[in-house]
């Protein structure tokens, strides 16, 4: 396939207002897809979400402009969650799906990532024939005067959401007396993730639920958990909940401001629906950075573990074509295939508080299931990718890495994997002794950097 000149791994993303991230190429992406899913003889419908961004209502407008003159109706929703506009895409049977988000980037950032009729992000070569449109002349796409589209909003959308996700929440169970702590990220879940844990009993102290279009993400939600964990503490509350900018992904605190990663959540889960009879294929399916002591968790409980490269659009592939319905990422995106198409973090946050009602435990107890190895995370910052590469398979380093490896033994595990836009080589290392794996992980850096120079002699 050839080099994508604009998706990325989770659609196209980048700076808002700076290319590809403009209004011109939210435009020629409308009309592209629009043209490939306009369905033939009856007029198309495509399903618009967005978070809560400011540089979402230029991007809408774009992207609406170019379906529409491809003779596509669009359906708006406004600021939801990305599970949500993939549900609603379905449940609307709509012929394609769109949501405007960067996820938990700042709000600089936007993006825009497509899903299909099913609900399910689109394939590679999917995206490859819309990037072909785009840059094959977007002009021939259009149709006649009479054949533009129409737009509208779906008032109820927020309502229908709504109670899809209260549906997934065990039925004659409930929340009363659990006191959570709520963080929106200031994004698309502002107003329909507070409303569902009201809804079924929860007292709900909720926090950056006050997006200004400028401020999702902004030291709050998912990645910024600081915030969540201090107010837990403050209010003395049973749990913490985070979602990201656009909601799909979880990160959860328990009741000592302690935080728990999707791979405990992900434990849980799994140890929840073995035990109902529900978890598929008698296993989980997970990328390469989920922790060892996962895998060895789940070893022990008679579960296979099945490991996929970085991305949560990887994982649900190898759901789908291998029948599990049960894998996420340690970074919160969490895919629960009896529910959700995709990640969705408010789902995923319901089998939490369903766990912790039921068992009338603290979080601490419930969601602590494995004790993790020791991670190290580092990223070596090369002079440019090619080097980057060519530094990555060079004698020197590739022996350096077989030595790694052998003096991790079964103990540890090490992952070392070029960044897919930066020049950048990303350095995983897991084991028992924090200083050892971090003099290993420190003395690969120092080789790539040694290489490259020596190569651009």
């Amino acid at each position: 396939m050839a080099e994508r000149k604009l998706f990325g791994t989770d659609g196209v993303r980048g700076k808002a207002n700076v290319a590809p991230m403009t209004a011109e190429t939210a435009l020629k992406l409308g009309i592209a897809a629009g043209s490939l899913f306009g369905n033939g003889s009856h007029r198309g419908k495509v399903v618009i979400g967005k978070d809560t961004r400011l540089s979402g209502y230029m991007l809408e407008n774009a992207l609406v402009a170019g379906f529409t003159s491809v003779g596509m109706d669009v359906l708006l929703l406004g600021p939801m969650p990305t599970p949500a506009v993939a549900m609603l895409t379905r449940s609307m049977r709509g012929d394609l799906g769109v949501v405007i988000s960067a996820s938990h980037n700042p709000y600089e950032d936007n993006g825009i990532k497509f899903f299909g009729p099913d609900g399910y992000k689109l394939s590679d070569e999917t995206e490859a024939e819309i990037e072909a449109r785009v840059f094959g002349g977007t002009e021939k796409l259009l149709v006649p005067s009479k054949e533009i589209g129409r737009a509208k909003r779906l008032d109820d959308a927020i309502g229908r959401y709504i109670e899809y996700v209260k549906n997934t929440f065990p039925r004659n169970e409930r929340l009363n007396g659990m006191k959570i702590v709520l963080d929106c990220a200031n994004g698309a879940s502002y107003r329909v993730a507070p409303t569902v844990l009201y809804e079924l009993g929860a007292d709900v102290h909720p926090i950056a639920v006050e997006p200004d279009g400028c401020n999702i993400n902004a030291d709050c939600g998912a990645v910024h958990t600081d915030r969540m964990c201090a107010e837990v503490i403050l209010q003395g509350a049973d749990i913490g909940i985070a979602l990201d900018g656009d909601a799909d992904r979880l990160i959860v605190c328990d009741e000592k401001g302690q935080v728990i990663d999707g791979d405990q959540i992900i434990a849980m889960i799994a140890r929840e629906w073995k035990q109902a009879g529900i978890l598929k294929g008698d296993g989980i399916v997970t990328t390469v950075m989920s922790n060892l002591g996962l895998e060895r968790f789940l070893k022990e409980n008679g579960l296979k573990h099945i490991r996929t490269k970085v991305g949560d659009r990887y994982v649900v592939e190898k759901m789908r074509a291998d029948g599990y319905n049960l894998g996420g990422e340690q970074s919160g995106h969490l895919i629960l295939g009896e529910h959700t198409t995709t990640g969705d973090g408010l789902i995923a946050a319901l089998q939490v508080c369903a766990a912790v009602a039921r068992e009338k435990r603290p979080v601490s107890e419930v969601m602590h299931l494995f004790n993790p190895v020791p991670q190290l995370l580092k990223n070596v910052r090369l002079s440019d990718r090619t080097m980057a590469m060519a530094a990555l398979e060079s004698d020197t380093v590739r022996a350096l890495i077989a030595d790694t490896e052998k003096t991790l033994g079964n103990e540890g595990r090490l992952l070392i994997r070029p960044s897919g836009t930066e020049p950048l080589i990303r350095v995983m290392i897991e084991g028992e002794n924090r200083s050892q794996i971090a003099e290993l992980a420190e003395r690969i850096a120092d080789a790539l950097v040694k290489e490259v120079k020596a190569l651009e002699k």
